[in-house]
């Protein structure tokens, strides 16, 4: 264990946990933006009540959940750790004139984005997610299921009424989006799953995805908030 132990506190190593980390919260985010697409069907919350109720219940989904949240702690703390490790090497380097590239600027500009997004996700699941395990939500009955469940959907309904929640949801998907168009490609190109070929198509799919899945995200509360004033 000594030599794993100093690889993944080295700084190869460190980036190498953070590339990791990263592609699965990005196959994640995918997941859960079909869940919450949900929100948008015009049945009253059923989908989305049922959807909810088989992430917090399924043995398989809940055992992925604790190691999603897990990548998420260590994915925050690696990033922070790289960042002050860059800090250090570049204060104790002068540089005659101080020019910074674009990629060079938003590495830097990482492990602020990431602590914003961090932030945003503790709010967001104290909102949401604590309320649905622990909260005093009201049960509701569906003809197609067999049992009550929890109505998480009027909760969020109800948060996207509120002009400012559904301001700050947005341009904290935009954050993000900035976070995911530097993260994707350059978890790729840590991974050593670069070539001239291929990466340009990289960076195109990782552009898109950048853009697409915040976009979806922000167009939930816009529309709900749209559809319910």
């Amino acid at each position: 264990m000594g030599w794993f132990s100093r690889f993944l506190t080295s700084s190869i190593g460190q980036k190498f946990v953070m590339a990791l980390t990263g592609l699965f919260l990005i196959l994640f985010l995918v997941v859960h933006l079909i869940g919450n697409l949900q929100l948008l069907r015009d049945d009253g919350g059923e989908a989305f009540n049922i959807y909810a109720y088989f992430m917090t219940h399924n043995p398989l989904i809940k055992t992925i959940s604790y190691l999603l949240y897990a990548f998420i702690l260590l994915h925050a703390v690696q990033g922070i750790l790289i960042w002050r490790n860059n800090q250090s090497a570049r204060g104790e380097q002068r540089y005659a004139v101080n020019y910074v590239r674009a990629s060079e600027r938003a590495s830097r500009n990482m492990a602020w984005i990431g602590i914003i997004i961090f932030i945003f996700l503790a709010l967001h699941m104290y909102q949401f997610w604590f309320q649905m395990h622990w909260g005093s939500l009201a049960y509701v009955e569906y003809d197609a299921y067999p049992h009550p469940v929890k109505d998480l959907y009027t909760l969020v309904a109800e948060s996207y009424q509120n002009s400012g929640f559904v301001l700050f949801y947005v341009i904290s998907m935009a954050v993000v989006g900035y976070h995911l168009w530097h993260g994707f490609w350059s978890a790729f190109q840590t991974l050593g799953l670069n070539h001239r070929k291929y990466t340009p198509l990289i960076k195109t799919l990782g552009m898109a995805y950048a853009i697409v899945v915040p976009a979806l995200f922000a167009l939930i509360p816009i529309w709900m908030y749209a559809v319910g004033t």
